[in-house]
């Protein structure tokens, strides 16, 4: 037996190659074999043509194919346009050669418009003209978009949108999708998709619809470029937004106070109305689209009248909200019903679909070769909706038209021939035609007078596995067509139908092959021009069998296993065993084996996990058997401790340790651990001593001096650590002198006349030996003094008395026991005790860089009189008088430390026009020394702070009153008030800025000739000769006139009147428009005018300090000012006494005015006038601006 073990890879029988022959051959029975018989004629056949519609690219040479085949080999020529086309006069035209395909060069020179048209192939010889398609050629297009100025869209949330895209027309159409300026898709949704139209459609819209790039782009694949569409700018309100902005001006309407959205059932956008229709081509896709609007975001279903949707054609895209059927057909029309539905209700539409069809085929009709004097049919065949008209062409000519056969007789969609002759010959086209396209067919006629020709080779061999079907090949040729017999062996008689199977192009098929089916089979065939034979050789081959079959397998992780599979054959063939996992290939791995007929698998994984399948194929057959393997976890655990421990090799210094491991519980040891215990000196704990590697079972000790040993070992794997192993005897090695000194040794004295020397011990395992003491030495680092040594007990300090202050000494400790002295230590540097200093620094002076802030200078003390180690200096300063009240106050020392040996200083956050003291003192490890002389300097004076507070009382019809107290920060002596105020108008604009000067010594003021009803700004500030301080604002109004009082009284009266409410329903009509109005100019960025003056000036005069929160603000919308009028959990803005604090004046209103300067009577009160001025000047440019209140605006409307 022979049996080669490879990879898996395909291979044919040689009996299969006729096989293949013969299903040819009864494809194609009336073909002419060209390619296989020489010196016949046969007319034109198209073989490829280019598309009918041919969209070019317009920047790419235009190729139009035509290809056919013939003998003679046929010549090509075109038409455009229904007229001849010459291309031989147009030399961008050229021809390829033993081809018609045209190639026309428009790269360099020419342009594709110049030849769009309709072309027409005509490939020709002896025997007839076949034509091709008509060939549309249409360049390509992908046109700009029109130029349009697009208004940013501002809708409320909750509402329906769509946002058009209305791509240009291109050729062919574009692939539109929507991205924002990133290129990045914008996410569709339920709520938000794309329908087939291009158009952006949102069921609702949300606040994070709001964005000002939403852009339509159209993909033009046949030139490969995108185009873009402007920016869309969607600005997305709630209703909530709108109220606030109205209640702001409107303080009592209610017209605004619906919820933020309105929930409401579906209603359709796309398409509209209750019913529509849609007309598609058989075997398109029909897509049917739905787009709903509503709130909640409405669901659609789809269903079909009478009928159900085809379950493995339908598909939904878009959410549901489209219906694609593939390769529809005339059943699929019919009434589709789209349902678009949410919690408050649904809305239908029904779509009438009508499903035409282009031509299609029934029969297409196909080539004949007949002998002189027979008959046949051309069939042409087909269907549509509508019906198609058939007609006839010869030779590319109207049936009509061409000269007459007396062999031919047309009955409307079949063609009959009779007693044909070699001139009857001729290629026949069958046009199928409707309103939605047609169909082209060539069919020839070839009338041929040939003897038979068998077409198979001779003498072939085949071989068959037994109990299979056998096929032997007859392929042959002739005109008219020969009959044809089959024999066995070269005397055999006629084989006969019962017990084979005779097929039309001479193939003879044994169902069931036999041994004794082997043998020489002849086939012979005949016509009236003469006859033809050939011989073949069957062969009978036993079958491939597996005989051992591999076995069902369950392996621990981490085991092997092995699948046994052992195949019989045919020993005249050669067979191969090959090995699948999962039926792929095996692993390209290591721990996989093939062993002449076994599969061996080491260290198994989870991933061998699978099917194992044994594969046995010959040339002829093939066989498989199967097995599972089936990988469980093993019982992983912690090894078991390692026993039977033994010391070997005892030396003095070393001791060699063995053992044997427990069981790993089916994870390899990785690692032994090796502790110890010294029981003379730490009796009960152990110490790590060393690891070895998991392959190990010895290991060779290193020890100590005067140290009782025992050993334990600890196994380990990636389970964990064992159990520590049964302790081993004990080994007690000998004394020895000590190896080691103490560490962390210092000096450092504790008074001004000792040294104390500190240091860490030995620990009993590193003394060596009995009687562990230390040697303590020490001298002065800058004498000549021998060393003092004394030997302490195993203490860890030594006190060295009677030393000079702060001197620094030279140290060493060193350990000894019985048997000796340790190594010479290490020498450190140590210092004695420190003491105070005794001397201050000296040259203190003070530079006052600003009013709260001074350099101090002093100079160093000498080193010497430190007597320490230098920390820094400190200084001591205090404020004994305040410039500006002109009495002693005391106040708590403040200190500063300054590290190392600084010569300078400075003191932040001083008070300004203040009297200061200051001392500087040295500071060391021990404490501070002696102070410096004081030293006396003043701030100078500073910018106030605001006023305590201003009130307006007192209001009248034309006057009001104002009352402050001074700052509580004057920071210097006050020279003076300033006060400022101007007029707000009812459409919030500013009137003119009055600045009045008013002299410190004043708390009050009268303002008097005011306009009645007039709400007034007022801007407040101290200052001193630093300069102006913070100010403070405030808002007041003057009375209303009695006699308009009275007036708004008798509308009271008539507040029931019908034409009243009537006129005061247009007012507030007018009032919600001009609000809507205001409000969408607000969000297309437009600012007021009080913005736009505030924005171009600002008032250089008033420079708050950085302290204050007065820096310019940003001017606030309408909602804002309205929610500065609504209570708050803080309170109301102004207090009711009408006193403005500091931090509450950054909601002031400002704008250009018109200022004068004033004058006081004696008593304070304003009596200056306004004069009017051209220029303006700066509203205080440090003040956010603020609406006036909603009570004035509804006055200045009525």
């Amino acid at each position: 037996m022979r049996l080669k073990i490879m990879p898996l890879k395909k291979s044919f029988s040689v009996h299969r190659v006729p096989l293949i022959l013969f299903l040819c051959q009864l494809m194609s029975a009336l073909e002419v074999p060209l390619d296989q018989l020489e010196n016949l004629v046969q007319p034109p056949t198209i073989t490829r043509q280019s598309p009918k519609d041919y969209i070019i690219d317009p920047r790419e040479n235009i190729e139009i194919q035509c290809e056919a085949k013939g003998k003679p080999p046929p010549s090509f020529s075109w038409t455009r346009n229904g007229t001849h086309f010459d291309i031989d006069k147009d030399p961008l035209v050229k021809m390829l050669p033993n081809s018609g395909t045209l190639v026309i060069s428009i790269t360099i020179e020419g342009k594709a418009e110049t030849y769009e048209g309709v072309y027409q192939c005509t490939a020709r010889n002896e025997r007839g003209a076949a034509i091709s398609n008509n060939i549309i050629i249409r360049p390509s297009r992908s046109p700009l978009w029109t130029k349009e100025k697009l208004e940013q869209i501002t809708i409320l949330k909750g509402q329906s949108l769509v946002l058009p895209c209305r791509p240009p027309l291109g050729l062919p159409p574009p692939i539109i999708f929507w991205m924002d300026n990133s290129f990045q898709r914008l996410p569709q949704s339920e709520r938000v998709s794309q329908g087939l139209n291009g158009d952006l459609y949102f069921s609702n819209v949300l606040p994070e619809d709001t964005r000002e790039d939403y852009v339509c782009y159209a993909r033009f694949n046949h030139t490969q470029t995108i185009q873009q569409k402007q920016p869309i700018s969607v600005k997305v309100h709630s209703m909530d937004e709108l109220n606030d902005t109205i209640t702001a001006n409107l303080s009592d309407s209610e017209f605004y106070g619906a919820k933020s959205y309105i929930e409401r059932p579906p209603k359709l956008l796309s398409p509209e109305g209750r019913t529509s229709h849609k007309e598609e081509l058989r075997e398109n896709v029909l897509s049917l689209e739905c787009i709903a609007e509503g709130l909640p975001t409405p669901s659609i279903t789809w269903t079909k009248e009478d009928g159900e949707l085809p379950i493995n054609r339908t598909s939904y895209t878009n959410f549901r909200k489209t219906l694609n059927i593939n390769l529809v057909s005339e059943a699929d029309s019919g009434k589709y019903k789209c349902t678009a539905r949410n919690p408050l209700g649904f809305v239908e539409h029904t779509i009438s679909v009508t499903v035409k069809a282009a031509p299609y085929w029934i029969t297409a009709p196909k080539n004949l070769v007949l002998s002189p004097g027979e008959d046949g049919t051309l069939i042409c065949r087909a269907n549509g909706n509508p019906k198609p008209k058939i007609s006839w062409l010869t030779n590319g000519v109207p049936i009509e038209m061409a000269p007459d056969d007396p062999s031919r007789k047309i009955d409307g969609d079949t063609i009959l021939f009779s007693d044909v002759q070699e001139s009857s010959s001729a290629v026949y086209q069958c046009n199928a035609s409707n309103e939605y396209g047609y169909l082209l067919a060539n069919a020839f006629v070839n009338v041929l007078a040939e003897p038979p020709r068998i077409l198979t080779d001779a003498n072939l061999h085949y071989q068959v596995i037994t109990d299979r079907p056998a096929m032997l090949d007859c392929a042959f040729f002739g005109s008219p067509i020969p009959t044809f017999k089959w024999f066995k062996g070269t005397k055999g008689s006629v084989l006969q139908e019962n017990t084979y199977i005779f097929h039309d192009n001479g193939t003879l098929e044994i169902p069931v092959a036999q041994k004794d089916s082997a043998g020489t089979y002849t086939c012979v065939v005949r016509n009236k021009l003469g006859m033809a034979k050939n011989d073949v050789h069957l062969e009978i081959k036993d079958p491939t069998r597996i005989i051992k079959h591999p076995e069902y397998k369950v392996v621990q992780r981490g085991g092997k296993v092995s699948f046994e599979c052992k195949v019989k054959h045919d020993p005249t063939l050669i067979a191969t065993l090959t090995w699948l996992k999962d039926n792929g290939e095996l692993p390209n791995d290591g721990r996989f084996s093939i062993d002449n007929d076994h599969l061996v698998i080491m260290n198994i994984s989870d991933e061998d996990d699978a099917t194992y399948t044994c594969v046995a194929n010959t040339s002829l057959d093939i066989v498989s058997a199967s097995a599972v393997l089936r990988v469980v976890a093993p019982v992983y655990d912690r090894p078991n401790p390692p026993f039977d421990l033994e010391l070997t090799s005892l030396l003095e210094r070393s001791v060699q340790l063995s053992w044997i491991p427990g069981d790993e519980n089916n994870s390899p040891i990785t690692d032994f651990i090796i502790e110890y215990e010294d029981s003379l000196h730490e009796p009960g704990i152990w110490h790590h001593h060393s690891d070895v590697p998991g392959t190990q079972t010895t290991a060779e000790l290193k020890l100590s001096p005067y140290v009782k040993y025992s050993f334990r070992v600890i196994a380990v794997n990636s389970i964990g650590r064992s159990l520590p192993s049964e302790v081993s005897e004990y080994y007690m090695t000998k004394a020895a002198e000590p190896e080691e000194n103490p560490t962390a040794v210092e000096g450092i004295g504790s008074e001004p006349d000792n040294l104390v020397i500190t240091w860490q011990p030995l620990k009993g395992f590193d003394s060596n030996g009995p009687g562990l003491q230390y040697k303590v030495s020490w001298r002065q680092k800058d004498g000549d003094d021998e060393w003092t040594s004394v030997v302490v007990a195993n203490v860890s300090k030594y006190i060295v008395s009677g030393t000079p202050t702060f001197v620094p000494y030279l140290v060493k400790v060193q350990a000894l026991n019985d048997v000796g002295f340790a190594p010479e230590p290490v020498i450190i540097i140590g210092h004695s005790g420190e003491d105070l200093p005794m001397v201050a620094p000296s040259n203190v002076h003070v530079n006052v860089v600003n009013s709260t802030l001074a350099e101090v200078h002093w100079e160093p003390v000498p080193p010497k009189s430190i007597r320490g180690h230098l920390k820094g200096y400190r200084i001591y300063y205090w404020k004994v008088k305040n410039s500006s009240k002109r009495n002693k106050r005391h106040v708590e020392k403040k200190i500063l430390t300054f590290n190392g040996n600084k010569t300078h200083g400075m003191l932040p956050g001083l008070e300004p026009f203040s009297h200061y003291m200051l001392n500087v003192r040295v500071v060391n490890g021990k404490g501070e020394g002696p102070a410096s002389v004081d030293r006396v300097f003043n701030t100078p004076e500073g910018v106030p702070s605001a006023p305590l507070f201003l009130k307006i009382v007192n209001p009248t019809l034309d006057s009001l009153t104002l009352e402050w107290d001074p700052p509580s920060h004057p920071n210097g002596i006050l020279t003076a008030y300033t006060l400022k105020f101007q007029p707000i108008n009812s459409t919030h604009e500013l009137g003119p800025l009055v600045d009045i000067k008013i002299p410190a010594n004043m708390t009050s003021l009268i303002l008097r000739n005011l306009s009645y009803n007039t709400r007034y700004k007022f801007y407040f500030y101290a200052q001193t000769s630093a300069g102006s301080g913070s100010q403070i604002t405030e808002e007041a109004v003057t009375t209303v006139d009695e006699g308009k009082m009275a007036m708004a009284s008798r509308q009271v009266d008539i507040a029931t009147q019908g034409w009243f409410i009537g006129l005061m329903c247009a007012v507030a009509l007018l009032i919600l428009i001009l609000l809507i109005v205001c409000f969408i100019r607000r969000n297309k960025g437009g600012k007021y005018p009080v913005k736009e003056k505030e924005d171009a000036h600002a008032d250089p005069e008033i420079q708050p300090m950085k302290e204050d929160d007065g820096t310019f603000g940003e001017y606030r919308s309408l909602e804002s000012d309205a929610e500065d009028h609504k209570p708050s959990k803080k309170g109301s803005r102004t207090p009711s006494d009408r006193t403005v604090k500091k931090e509450d004046s950054d909601d002031s209103l400002v704008d250009y005015g018109e200022g004068v300067n004033g004058q006081f009577n004696e008593d304070g009160s304003f009596i200056g006038q306004y004069s009017g001025k051209k220029e303006k000047e700066p509203a205080e440019g440090n003040e956010s601006s603020e609406a006036p209140s909603p009570v004035n605006a509804m006055n200045s409307f009525v």
